[in-house]
């Protein structure tokens, strides 16, 4: 029944990872843009859900609905803005830049909401599911569910719309879709803006379940290339794959080795991603 009940943990766990990477993997896969802000705007996300909450009452379920369109304006403008200008350099500037924004986020959020830890307490609290003896935090799950459900959406997004195809388009080869007449330009910034509202939400359900504190950025970070190496780069399947794999991984690594050494097993298990099958585990030519 332990077993049982860490494998149900790891899936729960596994489906928020999910939305956490799903962005920052089609933002490298897209634009080849390692975009080392991504755990900085999960935590703006968290905050921001966190002060609609505590200010206003709002759900974070509810304030999705605003953070969502929000973060995509904020990551379309910072990308057409700022990345847009180097976007075609060297990887390790564009690497730089985004360290740089990242290092000025993180001082605007110690500057405004301080170094303490805090804490999204759902007020009622939805109570825990229990199945067979198994128990399952009612807002986890749901958590769970709705990021599952954004990542599908975004996948039939891609897969089916327009701008779903310029996006593959430009992935696939940039100066055959400018010959094509693809706008290059606006896809780039479309591409970051989804990565950013995917990160925005993710912090918006992830403030129910982590303490929230500005620093914390670079764990979703790492957690964030993990799952991209599992799954395979620019793949949301394989995101949604490689981020179960990782809740599971975690899940009993703090069992077998202790809730310390959950991070260091997932590293381990990144190494050894990347020396047997470094393309991941969905991973393919072409845009998923």
């Amino acid at each position: 029944m332990l077993y049982l009940q860490v494998i149900l943990n790891g899936l729960v766990l596994g489906g928020i990872y999910a939305c956490i990477a799903v962005g920052f993997s089609l933002v490298w896969g897209v634009l080849n843009v390692i975009n080392i802000m991504h755990g900085s705007l999960i935590v703006l996300g968290s905050y921001v859900a966190y002060t609609a909450h505590a200010a206003f009452g709002i759900s974070p379920f509810v304030s999705i609905l605003f953070i969502a369109p929000a973060f995509f304006l904020l990551g379309y403008l910072i990308e057409l803005v700022l990345i847009n200008r180097i976007v075609t350099a060297p990887v390790l500037l564009t690497l730089t830049l985004t360290f740089g924004l990242d290092l000025i986020l993180i001082n605007g959020m110690l500057v405004g909401f301080s170094a303490d830890f805090k804490r999204l307490t759902l007020d009622p609290p939805l109570g825990t599911l229990s199945v067979g003896g198994l128990a399952l935090p009612v807002d986890r799950l749901v958590a769970m569910v709705l990021a599952i459900a954004l990542t599908g959406l975004l996948y039939l997004i891609l897969s089916r719309s327009r701008i779903g195809r310029a996006i593959s388009a430009v992935r696939m080869d940039r100066e055959a879709a400018m010959l094509m007449g693809v706008n290059v330009n606006h896809v780039n910034s479309v591409t970051f803006g989804f990565g950013t509202m995917m990160a925005g939400v993710a912090g918006a359900l992830l403030a129910m379940i982590f303490p929230i504190y500005p620093l914390l950025g670079y764990t979703y970070l790492g957690k964030a290339f993990v799952i991209c190496v599992l799954g395979g780069l620019g793949s949301i399947p394989g995101a949604l794959l490689g981020g179960i794999v990782l809740g599971e991984v975690e899940s009993f690594g703090a069992i077998w080795f202790g809730p310390e050494h959950a991070v260091t097993v997932s590293f381990a298990l990144l190494i050894l991603v990347l020396l047997f099958r470094p393309e991941g585990l969905l991973g393919r030519k072409g845009f998923a």
